[in-house]
């Protein structure tokens, strides 16, 4: 996907290399939402700019940069020059991510990477070269490059990311009501019956969940939504059935926010994933 005025994505894994996926795509007007993801994300920018807050920072990462994100860390992403940005990105899973690290360090704990923003061409080359490996079918040469890769951003940019414990009282509350969100996602209780079910207030309520976890709880519950909705959609559920099993109002809701999230809409994202689903 060279420089270009239309913009293109594909969100695609290859069979034969379980444990990743993979976007490449040339975006000029697209806005990510606040989200996260369960695994990690490291995006090799070729073309443009891509700005994203990061937790609370903002960041850019131009050509031959790369953006790393640790799993469950709230972010977002636009383009950083009118032009936009074209990426290569792998969001390979956390216990792969976890098996690469025992074998080349001795860290202990939890591992992620400790820069959201790299210069690193080296890497973005190899990262780039696992999406065209992929492209090609040959998962050997594509499962090398994405070891090789990892590897090399741990060395230099990773480290032991600490877990943030919930020790205080709101933290507490924040962790029951992601509880309650999760159990009741199809039809979630009202920040104040939620709060009062807590023996908190509203605003106490909110300010600790956005403490916790970086977004107000109807941000992160939009965000759960789209993350159930992938693993239905992994599992071969159609569209519509899936909005209704997460809460959405209708499939146009789901295909809004399932774009704004994963970067294609829900239709596409399924057809990129088993070779056996029916268009």
């Amino acid at each position: 996907m060279a420089p270009g005025t239309e913009e293109q994505a594909r969100h695609w894994r290859l069979d034969e290399l379980p444990g990743v996926d993979l976007l490449h795509a040339r975006y000029i007007r697209k806005s990510f939402a606040w989200h996260t993801h369960e695994t990690f994300v490291i995006a090799a920018i070729t073309h443009g700019v891509e700005a994203f807050h990061h937790r609370n920072e903002l960041v850019r990462a131009g050509a031959g940069q790369l953006g790393l994100v640790n799993p469950d860390t709230p972010h977002t992403g636009y383009a950083g020059v009118p032009e936009g940005w074209t990426y290569r990105t792998l969001y390979p899973a956390a216990d792969l991510i976890a098996g690469i690290a025992a074998d080349i360090s001795t860290l202990s704990g939890p591992v992620g990477f400790t820069s959201p923003v790299v210069d690193d061409p080296g890497a973005a080359q190899l990262v780039v070269g696992v999406h065209e490996a992929a492209e090609q079918g040959n998962a050997l040469a594509a499962d090398t490059m994405l070891r090789l890769a990892v590897a090399r951003l741990l060395r230099s940019h990773g480290g032991t990311i600490p877990e943030r414990p919930a020790r205080t009282a709101g933290a507490r509350n924040a962790a029951r009501a992601r509880a309650v969100l999760e159990e009741e996602m199809a039809r979630p209780p009202s920040l104040e019956k939620l709060a009062a079910d807590l023996g908190t207030s509203p605003f106490a309520l909110l300010r600790a969940f956005k403490d916790t976890y970086g977004m107000p709880p109807h941000t992160w519950l939009t965000d759960a939504r789209v993350r159930r909705a992938r693993r239905l959609l992994d599992a071969g559920a159609a569209p519509a059935e899936t909005a209704v099993a997460v809460g959405f109002t209708d499939q146009p809701h789901l295909n809004r926010h399932f774009a704004r999230i994963v970067g294609v809409p829900p239709g596409a994202y399924r057809r990129g994933r088993a070779r056996t689903y029916k268009t």
